[in-house]
């Protein structure tokens, strides 16, 4: 099954048998009471604490969160999932997934007793008109793997017939599952729904999708008015889809347990904003934006034809978090302009030291340690603790936060995650 940053991508279930036989809602009842006491913990109270703490960029201990991606596919291997509806299936998982945060993983997330319900959608992605593309985000590409792109976009006299990316909406088959989780998991969770619509509002990834990456990185140089052009349209596409989701109530917050930015927990009271009535709109949100497709691009280019695109969508929402894969040091100063910015990501190829300069308190220092090491069958413990208390030495005047992710394997030995967590644990006792 496929994972998404915390959560599972519901969107894969079939969709066209909404009814659970008996065996799953018995199972799944079991599951939500055994999520509600990890819920029930004091320490996830502890946690929450912390991280909203944290996110005010208050002094705080460095908090740790371990999402290890398509790593779950070994902790959580498919055969382990007993439901036979393939929505139930889906529903286990991620319950599955949440019990293991409460029970085994023993970083600082917060498990909640909440069953997060996304809305039954379609996406329908960019597109030419009248043209149906081989390309939707990887056409060759397997579970965990790599994967080659085919320009939708053969010409920037195409422009014309490009079509914005839209969502296709299924209420009924939303409100009878909605339904269902009320029911079946009555007095040990609470069902909201909540759909994880995007992850960034980056528009860089959309734009290699139109014209293919290596295309791409001659129009810089080739194409330099196209791109601006081009980079404007999407600026208005993701604009629209915004709008869209907020006059539709489509959004719910992420001030609580949700992923925020490319790392992080969402947990503040600086959201949402004071004039907040119950419709949530994106300046009662975190945002996220990122370039990591365009780190062969130039500091010059990326502030001439990336990030003024970027910045009014950024602007949009509350709080915002830039950066994933792409080192920062050499484009932090440029995103600073954004004055909601507040967490920044530090991937393993950036410089630490700089980074460290350059963040201060005034940041959420959102360190990404290379997921490498946990590739292994066996830990390399003594690599991870020399590693990772020199970083912390780096960074130890810094509001820091230490961020597992990326994983596609863990050397098929999940104890490696565990393992992991405590040696972080550990070096953070004595910083």
């Amino acid at each position: 099954m496929e994972h998404m940053n915390i959560r599972v991508n519901f969107n894969m279930a079939d969709y066209s048998n909404l009814d659970f036989p008996k065996k799953d809602r018995e199972i799944l009842r079991e599951l939500a009471k055994r999520m509600a006491e990890s819920a029930a913990k004091p320490i996830m109270q502890e946690r929450r604490k912390l991280w909203t703490a944290h996110n005010m960029l208050q002094h705080t201990r460095p908090l740790i969160l371990c999402d290890p991606e398509n790593g779950w596919n070994e902790i959580i291997p498919d055969e382990i999932i007993q439901c036979e509806n393939s929505i139930a299936r889906y529903w286990e998982l991620h319950i599955r997934k949440q019990i293991f945060w409460g029970e085994q993983m023993n970083d600082d997330y917060v498990v909640e007793p909440v069953f997060t319900l996304p809305y039954v959608h379609k996406v329908k992605p960019w597109g030419l008109q009248g043209k149906v593309s081989k390309f939707n985000k990887g056409i060759k590409m397997e579970q965990g793997g790599a994967y080659h792109i085919d320009a939708i976009m053969k010409d920037y006299d195409e422009l014309a017939q490009v079509e914005k990316e839209a969502y296709i909406l299924n209420y009924d088959a939303t409100n009878n599952l909605y339904e269902t989780a009320c029911e079946l998991f009555e007095g040990s969770l609470k069902t909201q729904r909540n759909t994880a619509w995007f992850w960034s509002v980056g528009l860089t990834d959309e734009a290699a999708f139109l014209r293919g990456m290596e295309q791409l990185m001659y129009d810089f140089y080739d194409e330099p008015e196209n791109i601006h052009i081009m980079m404007a349209m999407l600026r208005d596409g993701v604009m629209a889809k915004l709008d869209f989701l907020e006059e539709n109530g489509l959004f719910s917050l992420n001030n609580d347990n949700s992923y925020v930015g490319s790392g992080g927990i969402g947990y503040t009271t600086e959201l949402p904003a004071s004039d907040f009535s119950g419709r949530v709109r994106t300046k009662d949100m975190w945002g996220l934006s990122e370039s990591q497709i365009t780190v062969g691009v130039s500091t010059e280019m990326f502030k001439e034809f990336i990030f003024p695109y970027q910045k009014p969508i950024m602007e949009r929402f509350g709080l915002t978090c830039y950066g994933c894969c792409e080192p920062m040091d050499q484009r932090f100063d440029i995103v600073k302009e954004v004055s909601n910015l507040r967490r920044i990501s530090v991937s393993p190829w950036a410089d630490k030291e700089m980074m460290a300069s350059k963040l201060k308190q005034d940041y959420i220092y959102s360190l990404k340690p290379s997921p490498t090491d946990l590739a292994s069958s066996k830990l390399d413990q003594d690599k991870v603790r020399r590693d990772l208390r020199e970083t912390l030495r780096i960074c130890r005047d810094n509001c820091v936060e230490i961020i597992m992710k990326d994983n596609h394997t863990l050397g098929k030995n999940p104890e490696n995650l565990r393992e992991w967590v405590r040696i972080v644990r550990e070096e953070i006792s004595v910083m």
